[in-house]
C-alpha cells in the first residue's frame, strides 16, 4: 500500500515544485509551511495580485486538509491524520495538490459536493457560497463546506479530484486546485 502512496506523491510532485510534505498534519506543519510560502512569495517576481490569490487559496486548502482528514494507523509510519500537500509552479500558473485518507463512507458525499460545485457558474457559486453561509448546510465538520466552494471562487476554476481505493475502510482523496497567473 505504502508503494501506491509514494507513486501518488511523486506524481503531486512534477512541475517547479515551490513545497512538498507527506506525513501526519498538524497545525504547527500548516503554521510552518504558510511561513514558508509567504518568504517565498515575497521573494518571487510573481504579480501581487497573484500572490494573494495563491497564499489565500493555500490557507484555505491546507485549512481543509487539516480538518477533514480522517485518522489511520500505520501510514509511513505516521501516527494518524497522515496527508500529503504540494505547490508547484506551472507553465500558466500554480498548482497546490493536497491528499489524505477519508472513510469510504464519506466518498460519496464528498464527490457529489465537488460534482456540484463544478456545475455552478462564477454567478451560482457566489449565491450558492451566501446559501451555505447563512444556512450552514453543506459540511458536517462545520464551516458548511464553505472552503471548497471559497477554493473554486477564488480560483475561478474546476477542482480537479480523485479517489484511489486504499482499503475497505478509507479512500486516498487526492485535490488539485490550480491558480491561474
Amino acid at each position: 500500500m505504502s508503494f501506491f502512496l509514494n507513486e501518488c506523491y511523486a506524481r503531486m510532485n512534477q512541475g517547479e515544485v515551490i513545497v512538498a510534505y507527506k506525513g501526519s498534519i498538524s497545525a504547527d506543519i500548516i503554521s510552518n509551511t504558510l511561513s514558508l510560502v509567504e518568504s517565498k512569495l515575497e521573494e518571487s517576481s510573481e504579480q501581487t495580485g497573484v500572490k494573494k490569490k495563491l497564499y489565500n487559496v493555500l490557507v484555505e486548502s491546507l485549512q481543509n486538509l487539516f480538518h477533514h482528514v480522517d485518522a489511520i494507523n500505520g501510514v509511513d509510519n505516521s501516527e494518524n491524520n497522515y496527508g500529503v500537500f504540494v505547490l508547484a509552479k506551472q507553465e500558466q500558473g500554480f498548482r497546490i495538490s493536497t491528499g489524505n485518507f477519508i472513510r469510504s463512507d464519506k466518498s460519496k458525499l464528498l464527490k457529489e459536493k465537488i460534482d456540484k460545485i463544478n456545475s455552478l457558474s462564477k454567478e451560482e457559486l457566489k449565491d450558492f457560497y451566501k446559501f451555505v453561509l447563512n444556512n450552514q448546510s453543506f459540511s458536517e465538520k462545520g464551516g458548511g463546506g464553505l472552503g471548497l466552494i471559497d477554493i473554486a471562487r477564488k480560483t475561478g476554476n474546476k477542482l480537479d479530484y480523485t479517489f484511489y481505493d486504499y482499503s475497505k475502510e478509507f479512500d486516498f482523496f487526492n485535490l488539485n486546485v490550480f491558480i491561474n497567473e
